[in-house]
């Protein structure tokens, strides 16, 4: 265990004499285990530790133990150490995320906070090779390109998991032979949450009555995914600086990022997949809340006449000119071609879990659809040639025709503003919403569209 450990921080140089590093310990056996592992390197790694462990206010007198173990154990090893009090059930329901999902940002949160009390610039954290396989499998399961493949990297933003090398097994059995104790969390053996039931349930019985290297052929094939996406990035950096066309503001910020057609025409869909995600990431900054329908979008728009768009999120809008497609950001005077653009109502969006029995909003400014019907992503635009509501019983009605019906002066009809699916209107604002997109009994998934400040004007 030593050995391996110690050879992996080494090859990935995931800590480096002077470092300053904080160890999230939850006082269960896989931080102990890096803990323990961590502080008899430390001489060797010429580093400095400090334990910090989360109170998620949860599982009650059990984390209470495990919080007291937690100090104990890192006052014999003669380390710093500190206990962060966080309530993850209150941060849940305000933030409209499961429990787990708070847990996750409200550590990462405190571990943070302590990096820099601490002085530190790294956070280690005990992620093991189990875990990996776990979370390959999950991103499969759930949906992802390459880079979810690729599972948990060694290294990201400060965080380091020098246990990676090593499986759940090998832990338990270097504590055993230790005999050093650590803490059971009673709810790592539930099945309520998808992840537990890939350790607990998926991966023995796959390891059992497949193949028993089931696990370290799952991590292979993430390495191997891991490095056909670092691969397909740097090919997409090098179409750009060939066939990139970027726009900057006066501060010298990018606010357009361009590629001419003719330069991916004859390029692997899958690499032009890569160029867009990278063009999106250069202008928003980051691909948080970019999922691949938002890529997918973007990337029709080349087999498209010049002028179309769509609108991505992050206020980021993906245009096909004549001869480039373009990402520009929507917060640039510079980045709005369309004058109308500028008079286009703010619609805050928000997704959540429909419970049957929910009071639907009904007010003209707030509006329920069921989000596992919306095919493309959805813009915020003026009307085009094409775009039709559903009616009640399935029929169709162009947005044309629905406002001639409703004797809407002709000079007032491109302006006012709709929520799209592609051509498929959700919501003519300020008159009706489409039959096709409404809650029902069997609608699993919400999107509430929000116009800003419209409980203020409603």
């Amino acid at each position: 265990m030593y050995k391996t450990i110690l050879e992996f921080i080494r090859r990935n140089r995931l800590l480096l004499p002077g470092d300053r590093v904080i160890v999230a310990f939850s006082g269960g056996a896989d931080s102990v285990c890096l803990l323990v592992i961590l502080n008899e390197l430390k001489d060797v790694l010429e580093i400095s530790l400090k334990a910090v462990h989360v109170h998620h206010g949860l599982r009650g007198l059990e984390a209470d133990r495990d919080s007291e173990y937690a100090k104990e154990l890192t006052a014999s090893l003669s380390l710093p150490f500190s206990c962060a009090h966080v309530d993850v059930t209150g941060y849940a329901k305000e933030h409209r995320l499961s429990v787990e999902e708070a847990g996750r940002h409200l550590r990462y949160e405190i571990l943070e906070q302590e990096r820099i009390l601490f002085g530190g610039n790294k956070i280690a954290v005990a992620h093991h090779k189990d875990d990996q396989a776990e979370t390959i499998l999950y991103h499969l399961f759930r949906g992802t390109g390459l880079k979810g493949l690729g599972g948990i990297r060694p290294e990201r933003d400060r965080i380091v998991r020098p246990l990676l090398s090593v499986g759940k097994r090998e832990i338990l059995a270097y504590l055993e032979e230790k005999g050093i104790s650590y803490c059971e969390d009673s709810t790592n053996s539930h099945t309520d949450y998808a992840r537990n039931r890939i350790r607990g349930i998926l991966l023995p019985a796959i390891k059992e009555q497949i193949n028993a290297r089931a696990a370290d052929n799952i991590i292979h094939a993430g390495e191997m995914a891991a490095k056909a996406d670092e691969y397909l990035e740097k090919q997409a950096q090098v179409l750009l600086k060939e066939w990139g066309c970027f726009k900057r503001d006066e501060n010298d910020a990018l606010v357009s990022s361009g590629i001419k057609i003719k330069g991916l025409i004859s390029q692997e869909d899958i690499l032009v997949t890569y160029v867009i995600r990278a063009m999106i990431r250069m202008v928003l900054g980051s691909m948080k809340d970019i999922s691949m329908i938002h890529v997918e979008s973007a990337k029709a728009l080349l087999d498209s006449p010049a002028g179309k768009q769509v609108d991505l999120p992050g206020m980021v809008t993906a245009l096909r000119s004549s001869d480039c497609l373009w990402i520009k950001s929507q917060h640039k005077k510079e980045a709005v071609d369309n004058p109308l653009d500028n008079i286009l109502p703010k619609v805050d969006f928000n997704v959540f879990p429909y419970k049957k029995g929910q009071e639907i909003p009904q007010n003209g400014y707030t509006k329920w659809f069921d989000y596992d019907k919306i095919k493309c992503a959805l813009s915020v635009r003026y009307r085009q040639i094409g775009d039709y509501l559903t009616l009640t019983g399935g029929g169709r009605k162009t947005v044309k025709a629905f406002m001639i019906d409703e004797k809407i002066p002709k000079e007032d009809r491109g302006k006012i503003p709709l929520i799209v699916d592609g051509s498929h209107v959700l919501w003519v604002i300020g008159y009706r919403i489409s039959e096709y997109y409404k809650i029902t009994e069997d609608t699993h998934t919400v999107i509430e569209m929000q116009l800003d400040g419209g409980k203020n004007n409603g």
